[in-house]
């Protein structure tokens, strides 16, 4: 059931993208962040297209070479997933929150003109600066959808390989988007996504689990709703993936990201919120979609699982596969 504290970190999510692309759309940059191309002065040591020590030198120069400047100025991401996702020429490709376009137009780069790359917005804003980008880019094999990533709107078994970037930690209900996420890539297709995740789990001692979830603007930087590493893998389990791996690329200090949330360094002070801030760190998620004999296998292995008989037994529940898989859960929670 959607909440009022849910409406609110929904609509505090779509005004923080929509100001920064307006921001971009509107404002004259300053600087060497005029009309250059992107790769004149994004990348190495700048910080021109950077907003914070969790966005900034994230893509190589050479990556950047013939991108426009806005699509690198309204990047809001933790990682280069493009960068690691092995892009093949041909395939067909999906970003989730795809913001400013600068990882559809790097996935159309690497795909070639027989491939094609597809960025999926809820903001407005966004899609109209992304389809500015694509155009000024000359990409042709590109296309920006506006819709929930809760609810894609493109047909089953349609996509190679799904990325994202720093964007499912923003959504309040994390299961129906990776359910999504399932249901859209081929038998055999890949989920190779950067996102903020919790190593270690949130220390009880420092923080207030319920009220650090509640903080809009948390919610807004990429921590509050940030997944551990356990409920990842329980999650991408649940609905239907394999081959589930979570690698960290990069850690955060509180000198990087500190000034980014004052409120929480207020609160817990600065040793506690470095503490904190430790165990979040940006990774690249791995899982693949099992191809059609092999998941019929994983739903039968999974339906074995969901009876008073067998729930909980260590050799019939894999391990993160579902939260039916312990003698605490109930007979009903498994469909």
């Amino acid at each position: 059931m959607t909440t009022q504290n849910d409406r609110q970190i929904v609509e505090a999510v779509r005004e923080h993208y929509g100001a920064a692309a307006r921001t971009v759309l509107t404002e004259n940059q300053s600087g060497c962040c005029t009309s250059e191309p992107a790769a004149a002065c994004c990348g190495g040591d700048s910080s021109c297209c950077a907003a914070d020590g969790i966005t900034d030198n994230l893509y190589q120069v050479d990556e950047l070479a013939g991108l426009p400047l806005k699509a690198a100025l309204a990047s809001l991401g933790c990682g280069n997933p493009t960068a690691l996702a092995q892009l093949e020429p041909g395939q067909t490709v999906l970003d989730l929150g795809s913001g400013g376009g600068i990882d559809v137009l790097l996935s159309a780069r690497r795909v070639g003109p027989t491939g094609f790359a597809y960025g999926l917005d809820m903001t407005d804003d966004m899609l109209q600066l992304a389809r500015q980008n694509a155009a000024q880019a000359g990409a042709t094999n590109v296309e920006f959808l506006k819709g929930d990533i809760a609810s894609i709107p493109l047909p089953s078994n349609t996509i190679d390989v799904l990325i994202s970037n720093c964007v499912i930690n923003l959504a309040v209900d994390k299961a129906p988007v990776l359910e999504e996420a399932f249901r859209v890539l081929k038998p055999g297709g890949r989920f190779a996504i950067s996102d903020i995740v919790i190593h270690g789990g949130l220390p009880a001692d420092l923080v207030d689990t319920v009220e650090f979830r509640r903080d809009l603007s948390s919610w807004s930087g990429c921590i509050a709703g940030a997944l551990t590493d356990d409920e990842y893998h329980r999650l991408l389990s649940a609905a239907g993936f394999t081959a589930i791996d979570l690698e960290v690329t990069r850690r955060y200090s509180i000198e990087q990201v500190g000034a980014s949330f004052p409120v929480l360094v207020e609160r817990l002070g600065t040793k506690q919120a470095t503490e904190l801030v430790s165990r979040f760190a940006s990774t690249f998620v791995r899982a693949t979609k099992p191809h059609s004999d092999a998941l019929t296998l994983v739903q039968a292995e999974q339906s074995s699982c969901c009876t008073p008989e067998t729930q909980g037994q260590p050799d019939c529940c894999a391990p993160h596969a579902s939260s039916c898989c312990s003698t605490a859960s109930g007979a009903d929670c498994c469909s």
